[in-house]
């Protein structure tokens, strides 16, 4: 793809959330700092085209270009304690998924019991509207990347170790990273 039409399409998907919350009335806004952007990224660290680098300490996933460049989102990360860490593969996509909490979520929070036997995929769903599940030589971590019905907790530890984005942002990343692609997770500030 040229670089012309990734920023093309890079700036029509972020206008789009802008627009439709106009359109819906919504005033919630992303702080600048958590907004999809372009960034240029230190090439001492060796990341490769494609994969998907998640900062914890800044709230951030980048989706990289290339070694050097890629797009930065804003997300919500796990509360202290909870996040995944290390590197995984995206060995499972889902459209709308559906929900089951963990039984170690259910014990933190006992509220999560009227949902034991698992939630339907849908506008309500705690996942949002795609998630992409990371697995480790073969297995499921039980960590996901995946939308939210809560946009204004990105920035915050907030989740159950899971990476939430604004739904937008996830259904674009959705359709542009293929199964395989590698993640990173690290507590590092900066990328």
């Amino acid at each position: 793809m040229q670089r012309r039409h990734f920023l093309a399409g890079t700036a029509s998907l972020l206008a789009t959330p802008q627009i439709l919350r106009a359109a819906q009335g919504d005033s919630f806004e992303l702080m600048e700092h958590l907004k999809p952007k372009e960034v240029r990224v230190k090439k001492k660290y060796g990341f490769q085209a494609g994969q998907l680098v998640v900062v914890l300490a800044s709230y951030h996933l980048y989706h990289m270009m290339d070694e050097r460049n890629a797009v930065r989102y804003g997300v919500a990360i796990g509360q202290e304690g909870l996040n995944f860490k290390g590197r995984a593969t995206i060995e499972r996509k889902v459209e709308w998924p559906s929900w089951r909490p963990t039984q170690e979520m259910i014990e933190r929070n006992p509220a999560y019991e009227k949902y034991a036997d698992g939630m339907k995929g849908g506008p309500t769903n705690p996942l949002g509207s795609r998630a992409m599940y990371l697995y480790q030589d073969g297995r499921d971590t039980l960590f996901r990347i995946h939308g939210t019905t809560a946009p204004q907790s990105i920035g915050t530890p907030s989740s159950n170790g899971c990476i939430r984005m604004v739904n937008e942002h996830i259904e674009y990343l959705y359709e542009q990273v293929p199964m395989g692609s590698e993640v990173i997770v690290f507590t590092g500030r900066e990328a």
